[in-house]
């Protein structure tokens, strides 16, 4: 009799944690939902080992619910593929998962949620992302994703000006160079070094986009993503 009583608290328990997982991840959407379009000015530093990459200044277009566009000065963006996982959108639209708690962890000098997102399809292209929440300020700190298709990636933010709308100051993206691809017909100079030849890339590359100014819900239109 005891040993069902633990039981039956312990299932209690979790059943508990997992509906307060599900209630912050609501709150934290209701927040990301505020924006339904931004254009946004920022410079973009891309550091990937093989290649020798300018910073940019860049502008960013969002429009619900998943189109994402960065272009630089000449009109061209330099992402991997898979990079639609910059929308926190994404990662956190729709009721197919399941919401994890897994307790807290610091990110920087704030002690964070941790809540992993495990989907119900069995095929969907995601197959675990892992939030980091700021449960006072409802924004995602740090999230990361493993998808079958695009590897994984990383995503890390900081927040200022626009936390009301949980849009950040400066975001980096961390992913697999083995899934970055150059616009075709577009060529960088290589570093040296025997190693780095673009058929042995497979490391970890960086880009990281600071935001100097967005404009929160006034249209976007549709020909900018075509």
């Amino acid at each position: 009799m005891k040993t069902i009583l633990v039981a039956f608290f312990c299932l209690t328990a979790f059943v508990s944690n997992a509906q307060d997982a599900d209630a912050l991840i609501k709150k934290v959407k209701a927040k990301i939902d505020l924006v339904n379009n931004y254009e946004a000015d920022g410079s973009m530093k891309t550091n990937v080992t093989f290649l020798k990459v300018p910073e940019a200044q860049v502008k960013i277009y969002f429009k619900k619910p998943n189109q994402l566009k960065i272009k630089n000065e000449k009109g061209i963006s330099f992402v991997p593929k898979g990079a639609v996982s910059i929308n926190l959108n994404n990662i956190v639209s729709g009721n197919q998962y399941t919401a994890i708690d897994a307790g807290y962890d610091n990110v920087g000098a704030v002690k964070a949620r941790v809540i992993k997102l495990l989907p119900t399809d069995d095929n969907a292209d995601v197959v675990l992302s892992t939030l980091y929440i700021d449960e006072t300020n409802l924004v995602i700190l740090k999230a990361k994703t493993t998808t079958r298709e695009n590897g994984s990636y990383q995503l890390e933010m900081i927040y200022g000006k626009y936390i009301s709308f949980g849009l950040p100051d400066k975001l980096t993206f961390i992913f697999n160079t083995k899934d970055y691809k150059l616009p075709k017909g577009v060529t960088f100079d290589f570093d040296d070094g025997t190693n780095n030849k673009p058929a042995e890339k497979n490391k970890t590359g960086k880009a990281e986009i600071t935001f100097s100014a967005y404009i929160i819900n006034k249209g976007v239109a549709e020909s900018v993503f075509q």
